[in-house]
């Protein structure tokens, strides 16, 4: 994948995360581990680094027993969207 991809990944990545935490209806909890999220992935870090630690913090979030169901589809995604960056 090229890196102007790339960037443009992690693009929908970060507006799609805002979304979730811009949703009223998330737990505060999972909104204040997502904003850490947005924050890892605008670092100055190599990009793998970045993507691993996001889909961890995604994989504890998607097992919140407190998330919505379409919340939880919502991180999904972009779990999803992240792999194909990794």
């Amino acid at each position: 994948m090229k890196m102007a991809e790339q960037i443009s990944e992690v693009d929908n990545v970060l507006k799609s995360l805002s979304e979730v935490q811009e949703d009223a209806t998330v737990p505060r909890n999972v909104r204040t581990k997502i904003e850490a999220i947005i924050a890892t992935l605008k670092e100055e870090t190599e990009l793998p680094i970045k993507v691993n630690k996001a889909l961890n913090e995604l994989d504890g979030i998607a097992s919140d027993a407190n998330l919505q169901s379409y919340t939880r589809t919502q991180i999904w995604n972009i779990v999803s969207l992240l792999e194909k960056l990794n």
